[in-house]
């Protein structure tokens, strides 16, 4: 999709970032979320990419950080995707690939000479768009937590 914009995100960005957040994390809650808005755009370790298309609507997001060990990695600090997500409408069509590409020159901007990334293990559709923009699967994990 050459028409794509991907851009930093701004204070005026918030509301529409808050509602992709949202759909992709579906068990949060607005009120769980917007305290986090202003501190993740403020914090210099952290960086919100924004698509939008030419007409000024806004249809994905990525959120990168920088964590000091990433599954597979060989190197520290490296940079990590926190977050994905395009619009329905216009999956398949690059927008996560332009996304994928501003976090990871983000990364290298900060010394970062990795990538990493995680998503759910049911989540075939995450899975196949890493694995298509040259991720590879360093492992399988699940969770387990019991209550005392």
């Amino acid at each position: 999709m050459d028409d794509i914009i991907i851009r930093r995100a701004a204070a005026d960005d918030k509301p529409d970032w808050l509602r992709m957040r949202l759909l992709l994390w579906a068990y949060a809650t607005a009120e769980g979320f917007e305290p986090q808005l202003d501190p993740t755009l403020a914090d210099p370790d952290m960086a919100v990419f924004i698509a939008a298309l030419p007409s000024g609507r806004r249809v994905g997001f990525l959120e990168a950080g920088t964590r000091p060990y990433g599954e597979g990695c060989e190197t520290s600090p490296v940079g990590y995707v926190e977050g994905i997500y395009v619009d329905e409408d216009l999956r398949g069509r690059g927008v996560a690939l332009h996304l994928m590409r501003a976090a990871e020159d983000w990364a290298r901007a900060k010394g970062c000479k990795e990538m990493a990334s995680d998503t759910w293990l049911e989540n075939d559709a995450s899975i196949q768009m890493h694995l298509r923009l040259g991720y590879e699967e360093m492992e399988r994990l699940v969770h387990f937590a019991k209550r005392l």
